[in-house]
C-alpha cells in the first residue's frame, strides 16, 4: 500500500474511542509519537508555540477526570495529554537574547491555539497509525483556568484541547459527515438558499436523530421533558450546549486569557471584555 493509500485507510477509519482494553502503552511509543508530530507538523513562524503535558499517574488523571466532567475514559486511560498553547517559552527566549517582548496577547493566543490544534492531529494520527485509540475533550476549555492552575502552567500558557489514549475495547460505527458539497466553496463562499441548506442536512437529522433515540428510553424521555423534536433543538437544548451555558464560558475563557497575560487590561485588541465574550 503506497502513502497516499495509507493515510487515506487511516483518515476513513477514524473512531472516537470511549472504551479501552487495560493494556498499558510502551513509553518509547509515546516518545516516538510525540517526536514525529512535531518534525512533520507546520508550525506559524517556526515558533512551535505549543507544549504537550502528559498525565500517567494514576492519581492525578483522577483529577482530571473531575476537571473533564467525570469522563470515563478519562480513568481508563493510561495517557492523558493536554495539548497547550504556549507563547511563555518563546517569550523567554525573546527576552534571554534581549529582544522586544511579544506573543502576550490575543493574537498570539490565537496562533498558539491554532499551533497546538493542528500538532494534536498529528499526534492522534501517529497513535491511530498504530493501532491505539483516541478520544478528543471538548471539556478542555471549559475549564481551562482550572487545568492550567493543576498542570502548574505558566503565563502565556493555557490548555486548548485534551486527547485521552489507549488501546481501543470497542468499535463504534463511523460518524455521519454532512456531504462534501456543505464544506467546499471555489473562489467565494457560496449561499445556499433554505431548500438547499436542509437538504444537506437532511441525512443527518435523519441519522443523528436515531441515534441518541437508540440510547433506550430514558433519552426519550429526556426529549420529552425538554421539549426536544429534532436533532438541531437538541444541540441547543440543555441536555447539550445551552446558549447561556456557552456564553457563561465565553465569558470565563475570555478572564482566562486575560489572567494568563494573553489580553491587555481592556481586552484583546483595545476591545472591552463584553465585546468578545
Amino acid at each position: 500500500m503506497d502513502t497516499a493509500e495509507s493515510l487515506s485507510s487511516l483518515l476513513r477509519s477514524h473512531r472516537s474511542i470511549r472504551r479501552f482494553k487495560p493494556d498499558p502503552i510502551d513509553p518509547a511509543v509515546v516518545e516516538a509519537v510525540c517526536a514525529e508530530a512535531i518534525a512533520g507538523t507546520s508550525s506559524s513562524g517556526n515558533l512551535n508555540s505549543y507544549s504537550l503535558v502528559l498525565t500517567e499517574d494514576r492519581a492525578r488523571r483522577e483529577r482530571l477526570y473531575e476537571l473533564h466532567f467525570r469522563q470515563d475514559m478519562i480513568r481508563q486511560a493510561p495517557l492523558v495529554i493536554s495539548f497547550c498553547a504556549d507563547t511563555f517559552r518563546t517569550r523567554r527566549w525573546l527576552r534571554l537574547r534581549q529582544a522586544r517582548d511579544n506573543f502576550g496577547n490575543f493574537l498570539g493566543f490565537v496562533v498558539a491555539a491554532f499551533d497546538a490544534m493542528i500538532l494534536a492531529q498529528s499526534v492522534a494520527l501517529g497513535f491511530e497509525s498504530r493501532g491505539l485509540g483516541i478520544c478528543y475533550l471538548g471539556t478542555t476549555l471549559n475549564a481551562c483556568a482550572e487545568i492550567a492552575d493543576f498542570l502548574q502552567l505558566p503565563e502565556t500558557c493555557i490548555p486548548v484541547t485534551t486527547l485521552a489514549i489507549r488501546w481501543p475495547d470497542e468499535a463504534p460505527a463511523k460518524r455521519d459527515r454532512l456531504p462534501l458539497a456543505s464544506y467546499l466553496h471555489r473562489e467565494t463562499y457560496r449561499h445556499l438558499d433554505d431548500a438547499e441548506l436542509l437538504d444537506l442536512y437532511a441525512e443527518r437529522e435523519v441519522r443523528g436523530w436515531a441515534r441518541y433515540n437508540s440510547a433506550g428510553p430514558e433519552m426519550a424521555r429526556l426529549f420529552e421533558a425538554h421539549g426536544v423534536t429534532s436533532l438541531a433543538q437538541f444541540y441547543t437544548s440543555e441536555l447539550k450546549y445551552p446558549p447561556a451555558r456557552f456564553r457563561a464560558v465565553s465569558r470565563r475563557l475570555f478572564e482566562t486569557l486575560r489572567a494568563k497575560g494573553f489580553a491587555d487590561r481592556r481586552g484583546a485588541g483595545g476591545h472591552d471584555a463584553k465585546d468578545l465574550a
